[in-house]
């Protein structure tokens, strides 16, 4: 008796499984038609709705731009890196160090500058992508190399002798590399929020009987995003390197037989995806205007959600999960508190894994 119980508890919970996507269907299409209703009646001004879509692009693009190298990781070397929120924290503090230094040099003590110093007054820094160009464009240079060379030494130092481990061991150990981060960053510049940057006019754009207001680091990131992205592209399509790379995605074994440096192709998946992870963390910053040492562990869970919406493994997939997974919860602004916006974009989510699991462009491949 007690195990037909049991049997007929788990086939009721697999029949409640099995209307989940059609419940979340109906969510959408019920929120799809509600939203055109409020925008016919004007009950949502034209305006707040393209306000929501331009904040969704722009965060959609931070996040894609930092899921592509998780995504480059896991398809060449078949493991969940969990060091990678950290690595984009490392890539805001080492790119806005150089800034700081930069801008505020012989105004203010290197020490201070060096350390991202709160003590630094924000004001008199100054520092924004039209009053210190130069400031923000040498700091987006060292973020991404600085973050490039810690991710292929952290690899050479813990990863590379558990090349032949499982997955699950090598899951560990970037947590593992993810702690000693957060703390050596912690104990390096403290545990504090310290503001970077200074105001700059937004741009009022016409929209309805309104209009939307553009910061200029908002298109700051959006433009290097997108620009880094076709970058990433030309990579894959257009090199002999990127043609490597995708073979040692699709089949290793394959790739070693035919002669394939699956060594070089490593390290170049280690640098590229480093480097941009610098430089997604350093525009983050920018676009907020504030960090903190564990703001990429805050955001790991969206890149992780990014990647495994568009297929986990897929750099085109990282790209387009992120832009889905900013767009949907910005929009979900429209029912939902400020505080719960990420329901609408893990919801979104659940409905992917449960009928489609490959994710929106398939499996694992960097492509």
């Amino acid at each position: 008796m007690a195990v037909r119980d049991a049997s007929e508890g788990l086939l009721s919970s697999v029949r409640r499984l099995r209307l989940l996507p059609v419940v979340l269907l109906l969510l959408g299409l019920l929120s799809i038609v509600d939203l055109g209703r409020r925008l016919a009646t004007g009950e949502l001004p034209v305006s707040t709705f393209a306000t929501f879509l331009w904040d969704g692009v722009v965060f959609g693009m931070a996040v894609g731009l930092a899921g592509i190298g998780l995504a480059m990781t896991y398809s060449i070397l078949q493991f969940a890196n969990f060091a990678h929120g950290d690595y984009i924290t490392a890539g805001a503090f080492t790119g806005w160090l150089a800034a700081f230094v930069v801008a505020g040099i012989g105004s203010f003590g290197l020490d201070a500058l060096v350390l991202v110093s709160d003590t630094v007054p924000t004001g008199e820094l100054g520092i924004n992508v039209l009053a210190t160009p130069v400031a923000i464009l040498v700091g987006l240079v060292v973020a991404s190399v600085t973050t490039a060379g810690l991710a292929l030494a952290l690899d050479r130092v813990v990863f590379r002798p558990m090349r032949g481990a499982r997955g699950v061991a090598l899951l560990i150990a970037s947590v593992g590399v993810a702690l000693a981060l957060r703390h050596a960053l912690i104990i390096l510049f403290t545990g504090s929020t310290r503001s970077l940057t200074t105001d700059v006019p937004n741009q009022e754009v016409a929209v309805g009987q309104g209009g939307i207001s553009i910061g200029a680091h908002e298109v700051t990131l959006v433009v290097i995003a997108a620009l880094l992205m076709l970058g990433t592209h030309l990579l894959l399509r257009r090199t002999k390197l990127g043609t490597a790379m995708r073979a040692m995605a699709d089949n290793r074994n394959l790739a070693l037989v035919t002669g394939i440096p699956t060594e070089q192709v490593i390290r170049t998946t280690w640098l590229a995806g480093g480097a941009l992870t610098g430089v997604a963390g350093f525009l983050i910053a920018l676009e907020g205007g504030s960090m903190d040492p564990t703001f990429g562990w805050d955001l790991l869970l969206l890149v992780f959600s990014a990647v495994i919406l568009g297929g986990i493994g897929s750099v085109y997939g990282a790209i387009v999960g992120g832009i889905v997974i900013g767009i949907t919860s910005r929009l979900s602004q429209i029912w939902l508190p400020s505080e719960l916006v990420l329901v609408g974009a893990f919801g979104v989510l659940v409905f992917m894994l449960l009928v489609r699991p490959q994710g929106l462009l398939g499996g694992v491949k960097t492509v």
